[in-house]
């Protein structure tokens, strides 16, 4: 195969047309290109009046080309050589990094474990639907804990800045468990939560098969070692499960697992994050300012955006997770505390658009060495963002021609006031970029502050902690950040158990 780049098609132009762009750019006949398949399809919008269709595509042709050989993006497991454990493994968290650790670790014949504290994506559905709409928390199953991870209730973007081989294998896996095929080679992929939960159940379905288990409402609060090696797990402070080798994907809201680890003397370290609020915008007004008009968005899909500014205090502002046609959910984990996040639809046709406007905390912000401090940190926040909708987990909310930065003010509170600042600093320079971003009606909710842990665990070079037999991985371990990057974690994770074994062999 050969790989070409800069085929150009119109926005609605038959993708067919593509082997003859091919044939006409490698001086060749149509009837030379016998096979060809799309790598990468992104849209050049930088002139609003001449947008483009751009890809990337491989293909084979029988006379002469002056082209790249296309590389070889295949996944290719790591072999057992027939060498297992005596004890199965066993990981903690169902999220992506877990769910993609259990994969690979059942169709290489480990007959993993997997432990969720909370419930199947199923009955998920039926507990956030209950949160959203009658306010009734469950502290175990919620749109941070449960089959799936938070990012089952998000926009499910598929897209790392990232470059690894396994990305191929988690975007095949979502594919075969049906995604749509054009995650496969879009530019900026993704499933939608409504997709994801169908998706989800699939890929459960495929573990359970190669001989791995899953229970949920199982939570792992306790570990026992031996001179420094891991030896057993207790589940629910209930049962005791002996085990060589533990994956922690517990995912970052779940302090109290990792507060358990730090007190078994685990070695972690504080780590830098974010925090800020969700702004939403009419998706018209993005669609006008992205692709020129509102109709281009017919031909295009809703436009997405990426802002980011450097602040004179030093602080990076910058737009996160932003969802098209989507909506902003609460989304605690914990009752007295508010938190938020955005979702959207596979086919992202809601009359909103979102994002996280967030702001960089420094480590010097958390006032304390504690290795555990950003949680206090962010803590702090969610707590009063709770207090300010009278303790309802319901998001405090006004919009930007209401932000008030006075401390008086009670939306104003729910964030720190170098966050404050570097938003009101930020907006008109965003505002140049897409017309109305800092519309005096732009919704302003509060608060963010699960982009990212606040703490990362400690592993070496075999992905294993200061415990021998753990494996801190994911976004909870603060080793990834998203879907994919959580996905392909998982996947390294999985593998370096299989080679410890081979190397015992």
């Amino acid at each position: 195969m050969y790989r070409i780049h800069q085929i150009i098609l119109r926005p609605g132009e038959d993708k067919n047309l593509i082997p003859s762009r091919i044939a006409k750019k490698t001086r060749n006949s149509e009837k030379a290109i016998k096979e060809w398949e799309i790598v990468r399809e992104s849209v050049d919008a930088r002139d609003k009046n001449d947008i483009k269709m751009v890809y990337t595509v491989d293909f084979l042709c029988e006379g002469k080309v002056n082209a790249q050989e296309a590389p070889d993006m295949t996944y290719r497991p790591v072999s057992t050589k027939g060498a297992f454990p005596d004890k199965r493994p066993v990981i903690t968290g169902s999220g992506p990094c877990g769910m993609f650790a259990a994969l690979i670790l059942s169709e290489a014949g480990f007959a993993p474990l997997v432990i969720e504290r909370g419930h199947s994506v199923e009955d998920r559905v039926r507990d956030v639907k209950a949160f959203k709409e009658k306010g009734i928390l469950d502290e175990e199953s919620n749109v941070q804990f449960g089959e799936g991870g938070a990012g089952t209730f998000s926009d499910g973007k598929l897209y790392t800045g990232t470059k690894d081989k396994r990305i191929r294998k988690v975007l095949e896996t979502f594919y075969e468990a049906g995604a749509d095929p054009e995650i496969l080679y879009r530019q900026k992929p993704h499933i939608g939560t409504d997709r994801l939960r169908k998706i989800i159940p699939e890929i459960r379905s495929r573990i359970l098969k190669n001989g791995g288990e899953i229970r949920f409402s199982s939570k792992l609060t306790e570990i026992y070692t031996e001179n420094g090696k891991l030896k057993s797990i207790s589940v629910n402070n209930e049962e005791e499960i002996h085990t060589d080798d533990l994956i922690l994907a517990q995912g970052q809201s779940a302090y109290d697992t990792i507060n358990m680890l730090h007190e078994k003397g685990m070695f972690m370290e504080q780590k830098a994050f974010s925090i800020g609020i969700r702004i939403r915008h009419e998706q018209r007004m993005i669609d006008e300012a992205q692709w020129g008009s509102a109709e281009n968005s017919i031909l295009l899909g809703p436009a997405e955006y990426k802002l980011s500014r450097r602040c004179a205090n030093k602080r990076g502002v910058y737009t996160f997770c932003m969802c098209p046609g989507g909506e902003v959910i609460p989304a605690a984990s914990s009752k007295g505390y508010t938190v938020i996040n955005g979702m959207s639809n596979s086919a992202r046709d809601g009359k909103y658009a979102n994002c996280g406007l967030l702001v960089d905390v420094n480590k010097s912000d958390f006032g304390s060495a504690h290795p555990l401090a950003g949680f206090d940190f962010r803590g702090k926040y969610e707590k009063i963002a709770f207090e300010t909708t009278g303790k309802c987990h319901m998001p405090p909310q006004t919009t930007y021609g209401d932000f008030d930065l006075s401390e008086e003010d009670p939306f104003s509170r729910c964030i720190p006031r170098f966050v404050r600042d570097s938003i009101i600093e930020a907006m008109p320079y965003f505002g140049r970029i897409i017309k109305g971003f800092d519309g005096k009606d732009s919704l302003l909710k509060a608060v963010e502050t699960r982009s990212s842990s606040p703490v990362r665990l400690i592993r070496n070079e075999k992905m294993m902690s200061s415990i021998e037999g753990i494996y801190p991985a994911g976004e909870g371990a603060g080793h990834a950040g998203g879907i994919m990057s959580a996905a392909v974690d998982g996947i390294k994770t999985a593998e370096s158990i299989i080679r410890r074994y081979m190397e015992n062999e």
